[in-house]
């Protein structure tokens, strides 16, 4: 997300108010989400809003609805990707909060904060914690692992994660690949293969490089 103002000369497209209003939501908060403050951003008349949104609730919803599409469908997407193991499935898992596409915290802690102070929108995130947590014992669950089990590996998992963020513990990516190995077994009670950390790690240094999206 840029924080800078489009063009004057362009319109603003459907997609470039989403945009800005994302950007403001991560970097402001909620109550700074206004139709005339992300007109004047993008060099666009206010009137232009209304082309693509019926108001200001309206891109609210929009935002809502981006979140849940990206951060939570990018989590169940990944917990469902083929692997011989759940040491592999579990790092596919992890490739969900790698890279230009994945997983944003960021958004994600911004809905949470949001959260605090409206209740609807409080549900929202309580369901969609819901799905994800499915999402995640789903996926030991195709791996053999019994219901209670399951359950207790995918909270531990998810809620390490995201708390992980929460935390703002701002590791180096060398840092973190050196627990990789340790973190999957700690997730899964199994070792994994060495050539499957190998590569993982691999991939990690390349999309830090940005060699892969």
């Amino acid at each position: 997300m840029d924080g800078g103002k489009a063009p004057a000369h362009r319109k603003a497209t459907r997609g470039d108010w989403l945009a800005a209003a994302l950007d403001t939501l991560v970097r402001e908060g909620v109550e700074q989400v206004k139709i005339l403050p992300l007109s004047e951003r993008l060099g666009v008349s206010r009137s232009s809003f209304y082309w693509y949104f019926e108001s200001r609730g309206a891109l609210l919803d929009a935002l809502i609805t981006h979140w849940n599409q990206t951060n939570t469908g990018v989590i169940a997407e990944h917990c469902e990707r083929p692997a011989q193991a759940i040491t592999a499935a579990v790092m596919n898992l992890f490739r969900a909060f790698v890279g230009r596409d994945g997983f944003d915290h960021r958004l994600d802690f911004a809905l949470r904060e949001w959260a605090r102070r409206d209740p609807e929108v409080r549900r929202v995130v309580d369901a969609a914690d819901a799905a994800r947590l499915r999402a995640v014992r789903g996926m030991f669950l195709r791996h053999g692992a019994a219901e209670p089990e399951a359950d207790i590996r995918a909270r531990i998992l998810y809620f390490q994660q995201i708390g992980y963020y929460a935390l703002e513990l701002n590791e180096t990516l060398e840092e973190r690949l050196a627990r990789v190995a340790a973190y999957v077994e700690g997730f899964t009670g199994q070792a994994a293969a060495a050539e499957d950390i190998a590569a993982f790690k691999a991939e990690m240094r390349a999309r830090e490089a940005g060699e892969v999206g």
